[in-house]
């Protein structure tokens, strides 16, 4: 759950805008069959088994159009929910109701479509000492609400924005010079309370972000072999990331090697959205 002071300063904002985009100047069906208040209420339904996530946020889309609606949930973000259960009442002006209806719709379907993918792929990892990461893949101007729900679908948040982290990829080390290069420019750049991260691709480059005293590296878009080798160079010298095109349907190859940490771009890329409606809105 975001606190208040998130809540103000960056969900609401994003929200407002999401209306914005979908009421340029008047929600003109709404005023044609409802051109004044009338109080009614709607039921939110669940459409398919999934995990549940995003319902402050499907909230404020109503709540930002009239602070006296009144959203009553049955459920929170992180329970799991079956299809055809009832999670809760929107009640307040119609119009308020059928002009947040996309808008709230939208957060909790691909939110809860993120929890969903990541609970199913953690439950694939149960066992063993692996965390299960997510990248900067995200919506433009979403990544706020997309990395939460990957944290309630049980995954972890890998660096959030370029001024978490240091994360040497291949371009970095490109413009560098070298791995070492690019390493040792870090250290002495960057606050010494950062970790330095390095993307390789390859043994020599494992070799040399060892040697360079890199924390974290990351073994990108390798095969199980090379994984394996690149393990054994390392030695327990530095954190070991997995990472490259890994899917639900493709991690349990990585799941022998007990590396420290798995990322995956699909959590937030590639998860379906779950299908939740709202319906039988009625006058009251």
């Amino acid at each position: 759950m975001f606190d208040p002071i998130t809540l103000k300063l960056h969900v609401d904002p994003l929200v407002e805008m999401a209306i914005k985009e979908d009421v340029t100047q008047e929600d003109v069906t709404t005023n044609a069959v409802m051109p004044e208040y009338v109080k009614g209420s709607v039921d939110l339904i669940c459409k398919q088994d999934g995990v549940i996530c995003g319902l402050q946020v499907f909230e404020r889309a109503f709540k930002l159009l009239d602070e006296n609606t009144e959203v009553n949930l049955l459920v929170k973000d992180g329970d799991k929910v079956e299809n055809g259960q009832l999670m809760g009442t929107v009640t307040g002006d119609i119009r308020v109701l059928l002009v947040g209806e996309r808008t709230g719709l939208n957060y909790l379907q691909r939110l809860s479509g993120i929890a969903t993918y990541t609970s199913s792929i953690v439950e694939m990892l149960k066992g063993s000492k692996t965390k299960l990461l997510d990248t900067r893949k995200t919506t433009p101007n979403n990544r706020i609400f997309e990395k939460y729900a990957v944290t309630v679908g049980g995954g972890n948040n890998h660096r959030y924005n370029l001024t978490d982290g240091v994360l040497l990829k291949d371009n970095h080390i490109g413009a560098a010079g070298s791995v070492a290069k690019a390493v040792q420019m870090a250290k002495d750049y960057a606050p010494f309370v950062r970790k330095i991260e390095v993307e390789v691709e390859n043994l020599d480059m494992v070799k040399e972000a060892v040697e360079a005293g890199a924390d974290i590296i990351m073994l990108d878009n390798m095969d199980h072999e090379t994984l394996k080798k690149a393990i054994e160079i390392i030695d327990g010298k530095a954190q070991i990331e997995v990472s490259g095109n890994v899917t639900k349907e493709n991690i349990m190859r990585l799941t022998d090697l007990g590396v420290d940490f798995i990322s995956s771009g699909a959590l937030t890329h590639s998860a379906p959205i779950m299908d939740i409606s709202l319906k039988n809105l009625h006058r009251i």
